[in-house]
């Protein structure tokens, strides 16, 4: 018996591991965590429920996978927004970027980071955490940026680091449902047009 489990354990997997993931990302992203359902995700990744948590855990651990793929990858323009040389750059490219991401038609309307969270049941608040946590993360990273850029003296003295990064913060995720509600790039564009006019110099 035990050299059959060896066998089994031993056998290699019969999917590409970076292509699950991105099949489940795309789901997850469309549907949302509670949307996405397990029969939807074997279906999408072409493999049976065993193979499913035998590769992943369960469904909660394919999402963080998922999830960290997500970060590492298709959203790593907010990094690059937060290296802009100026505080005004920072905020102009976080904006500019985040509308040109959620309406590219390459992939799922919005940010899989703020639709995931919307609709989730209390058997899914360890997920509703994980999403606050990395949204509270890039909001931490902006205050940060902000915070130097008032000593260095690109931001009045007076300016408020947290207030700035909380307003594109929710600007960000405004759009992100905006956008799945029909939302054109050209009136999202608007949007951030009208909020830089309003920067602190």
């Amino acid at each position: 018996m035990l050299e059959k489990v060896n066998k089994l354990r031993g056998r290699p997997r019969v999917f590409d591991m970076d292509e699950a993931l991105d099949k489940a990302l795309e789901i997850f992203w469309k549907r949302g965590y509670e949307g996405a359902s397990i029969a939807e995700l074997t279906e999408k990744l072409g493999i049976n429920k065993p193979s499913l948590y035998a590769a992943f855990g369960n469904k909660e651990e394919l999402f963080k996978k998922t999830l960290s793929r997500y970060v590492a990858g298709p959203v790593v323009f907010i990094q690059e927004a937060i290296n802009q040389p100026s505080a005004y750059e920072v905020a102009q490219s976080f904006l500019t970027k985040a509308v040109e991401f959620f309406t590219d038609t390459k992939h799922p309307k919005g940010c899989l980071i703020v639709q995931a969270a919307l609709s989730v049941s209390a058997d899914s608040l360890l997920v509703q955490d994980l999403l606050t946590k990395y949204r509270y993360s890039y909001e931490k990273q902006l205050a940060k940026r902000f915070e130097k850029a008032k000593e260095e003296g690109d931001l009045p003295i007076d300016a408020n680091a947290e207030t700035l990064a909380k307003f594109l913060s929710t600007l960000h995720q405004g759009m992100s449902v905006q956008v799945t509600s029909g939302a054109s790039k050209e009136e999202l564009m608007q949007i951030v047009e009208f909020a830089l006019k309003g920067w602190p110099k």
